[in-house]
């Protein structure tokens, strides 16, 4: 499988580093929280991959991606999600002022909700369902047990997805330390939330 291992690698580093729902989840999270939920996120995500990558292997996930009824279910839901999370960055970009930025209890993004926050992000995206079941077979010999092959394929694509994921949440702190000033903090919770917004409504609008 070396041929087929170097295309599909080459394929998945275009597919992760391109930009998207997670990536945008992962960015938020650092700008507004900090590197430790950020990375709890990437985690999460990761974790989602690694759900999906199992489903496929064994067959689930190809049952939702052919079962219309499934895929908008989980579609509308994955969009809801994204739209909501836009709604939250915004309202907290309205809520922001210059004594806030420390002030003790202010709610802020902990470890365990930003792995959440990960994992509901990538479990409620149908377009990964659709991938793995599209594209991982193509990397499979014809008459090899798929089972295998799916595993360590969605395994080696969870990896350098990780691996992506934490180096951007790492940059992506570093940049938000040095943004302080409440008002571009604002800004960036604004972004930030539109960005999110238009992903869930592109998510909600795509065909299969």
């Amino acid at each position: 499988m070396g041929l087929h291992l170097t295309a599909f690698l080459g394929i998945a580093a275009i597919v992760i580093i391109a930009p998207g729902p997670d990536t945008a989840l992962v960015t938020k999270n650092a700008l507004m929280h900090g590197r430790r939920p950020a990375i709890a996120t990437a985690f999460g995500v990761v974790s989602g991959l690694l759900v999906w990558t199992l489903a496929a292997a064994f067959g689930v996930a190809a049952i939702v991606h052919a079962s219309a009824t499934a895929f908008t279910v989980m579609k509308v839901a994955g969009a809801a999600y994204l739209i909501w999370l836009g709604f939250q960055a915004l309202r907290a970009a309205g809520h922001r002022s210059p004594e806030d930025e420390d002030t003790p209890g202010r709610r802020r993004l902990n470890v365990t909700r930003g792995f959440r926050q990960g994992l509901i992000n990538d479990l409620a995206n149908p377009k990964i369902a659709a991938f793995f079941t599209s594209l991982l077979p193509q990397f499979i010999e014809p008459g090899q047990s798929v089972l295998v092959p799916f595993l360590v394929l969605g395994s080696l694509f969870a990896a350098i997805t990780l691996a992506w994921l934490v180096a951007f949440a790492a940059m992506a702190s570093k940049a938000g330390g040095l943004l302080t000033r409440p008002r571009v903090k604002a800004g960036l919770d604004r972004l930030t939330g539109v960005v999110l917004i238009g992903l869930g409504l592109r998510l909600a609008t795509e065909r299969r």
